[in-house]
């Protein structure tokens, strides 16, 4: 690409508690060969730390001050809305990038005008050799579960052609903003987890196509903001498969999704949780699916937030 062909591309990574970490993302993108860019820091009201530096040290930035956590949606939401570039890429900031990664994403838009959404090769940072990502298959229509390509196999360049797949991921996402415009920002109600399959699963409804581009690399520093099996992980994870359901299930599909939670997972998961006494991940899982009895009819749940 000619540099007067670069399109503006806007860099949004939400920090929470790990400025330094995000520090690190911000050093990665320095780097990169890619040059019409902005690159926006929102601070999800971190309890732990003053973010601010950020702003000091990296004057380049666009600096944005959240007064509350929005969770990873909102938070993204929020930096969407300030962005002016014509694509926007939601980045980890427990990421790191390869030099070129930007070209090959943008690229996929221009000579596939059918696209509504890209991800990248994502490998793990501490493990370089293995793959996170390269793809997503779809969700089984009553089990809500699906399957990441090239999950813990070694990169032997066997995922070394672009792809269409069901789901982007939300470590490494770029959307064009008139798609965003056509079907709306992610849902907030999500917080954490599933609401990039939420957004991905509505930008194919509307027409467009999700592809993996094999070219360009991501390295994730995974479990850096959760944890693994931490109750918040546990809360936000079943809560946000079920509230999947509900958004994208309908008909008979919705019935039998709704009857195989209810009735196979829910059990399972208590057994699970009181034969290991993980007593702090049984509370944290009963209160994801109390949640939804409590929300039963709460409108919002079919709602998208937009630009406008």
């Amino acid at each position: 690409m000619e540099n007067q062909k670069y399109p503006l591309v806007s860099i949004v990574t939400v920090n929470y508690n790990q400025s330094e970490i995000t520090a690190q993302c911000l050093e990665s993108l320095k780097k990169i060969t890619y040059t019409q860019l902005e690159i926006l820091v929102v601070d999800n009201a971190s309890q732990k730390e003053d973010a601010s530096w950020l702003q000091e040290s990296y004057p380049e930035i666009t600096f944005v001050q959240s007064e509350k956590n929005l969770g990873f949606a909102g938070g993204n939401n929020l930096g969407i809305k300030k962005a002016q570039g014509e694509y926007i890429l939601l980045l980890n900031n427990d990421t790191e990038v390869e030099p070129s990664f930007l070209e090959p994403l943008v690229n996929k838009f221009s000579t596939h005008p059918e696209t509504g959404a890209v991800s990248p090769k994502i490998k793990y940072y501490h493990r370089p050799e293995i793959i996170q990502y390269a793809g997503l298959t779809s969700l089984q229509n009553f089990m809500v579960r699906n399957q990441a390509i090239g999950y813990s196999q070694k990169d032997m360049g066997q995922y070394d052609e672009d792809r269409e797949t069901s789901y982007g991921h939300g470590a490494a996402l770029l959307v064009s903003r008139k798609v965003i415009e056509k079907v709306g920002l992610m849902a907030d109600i999500f917080f954490l987890y599933y609401e990039e399959l939420d957004w991905c699963y509505r930008i194919w409804q509307a027409g467009y196509k999700i592809y993996y581009v094999h070219d360009s690399v991501v390295w994730h520093k995974e479990s850096v903001s959760i944890g693994l099996l931490s109750p918040m992980q546990v809360y936000y994870k079943n809560r946000g498969r079920i509230l999947y359901m509900r958004r994208n299930t309908s008909g008979k599909n919705h019935f039998l999704a709704a009857a195989f939670i209810l009735f196979v997972s829910v059990p399972k998961n208590y057994f699970y949780f009181i034969t290991r006494r993980q007593w702090h991940l049984l509370k944290a899982y009963h209160n994801s699916v109390m949640w939804h009895f409590k929300n039963l009819f709460n409108k919002k749940i079919k709602q998208s937030p937009h630009l406008a």
